[in-house]
């Protein structure tokens, strides 16, 4: 039933027939992945399959229909790939700034407040993009499903059980948290600059604002 079901909301919502993969894992959580349409895959755990509903499952997998459709997977790769490149061009300045008449590094304090502010100006950025694509997933997913509170719903199930379940390929993976549905590493988002993951509380209110 739940490729099944993966693959009539995929028809519906005009995109190819993803990869489906079940990983064997208590946490309840779900991701997508692939650089486009073509070349995707979505994942639901057992855990989230044993506590939802039908209804809750199939707007958790039009949630991630909806980031396999936005190329999310994609646009948070190039976001990831200029923060870095930002990070290393502040260290660069950092350790090879212009020096003055004597030798000494020039301009010191404004390469250091570069060399700190800069890449965590770029991390708050990546950061923030990644908030609002998880927004407009759970706003597409929703039109995809046409059920916004079975959404809402599995959110807020999600939200509740997830921290009780630690996710230890996550956990060694911290780099990966921002791809699930719900924040892997601790099972809750909360909306601030260094989250990767909305308040979920928000996302319900927006979904049942719908």
């Amino acid at each position: 039933p739940y490729v099944a079901t993966v693959s009539r909301m995929a028809a519906d919502a005009g995109l190819p027939h993803p990869q489906v993969a079940l990983p064997p894992h208590d946490q309840p959580n779900a991701l997508a992945t692939g650089r486009n349409p073509y070349i995707a895959a979505v994942c639901a755990t057992t855990g989230l399959l044993d506590m939802l509903t039908r209804e809750e499952i199939r707007g958790v997998m039009a949630h991630e229909l909806a980031h396999v459709k936005n190329r999310d997977t994609l646009t948070m790769t190039v976001t990831a790939t200029i923060a870095g490149a930002i990070s290393a061009l502040a260290n660069f300045a950092f350790f090879f700034g212009g020096r003055d008449e004597e030798g000494r590094p020039a301009g010191m304090i404004p390469m250091i407040v570069v060399a700190l502010v800069a890449p965590m100006a770029a991390a708050l950025v990546q950061f923030a993009i990644s908030r609002g694509r998880e927004y407009e997933a759970d706003r597409h997913g929703a039109e995809i499903s046409g059920d916004p509170e079975a959404l809402a719903s599995a959110l807020q199930k999600i939200e509740a059980y997830a921290r009780g379940a630690v996710n230890a390929p996550a956990e060694r993976n911290p780099a990966t948290a921002h791809m699930f549905i719900i924040n892997p590493l601790n099972g809750k988002g909360a909306d601030n600059l260094f989250s990767t993951h909305p308040a979920t509380e928000e996302r319900i209110r927006r979904l049942r604002a719908m």
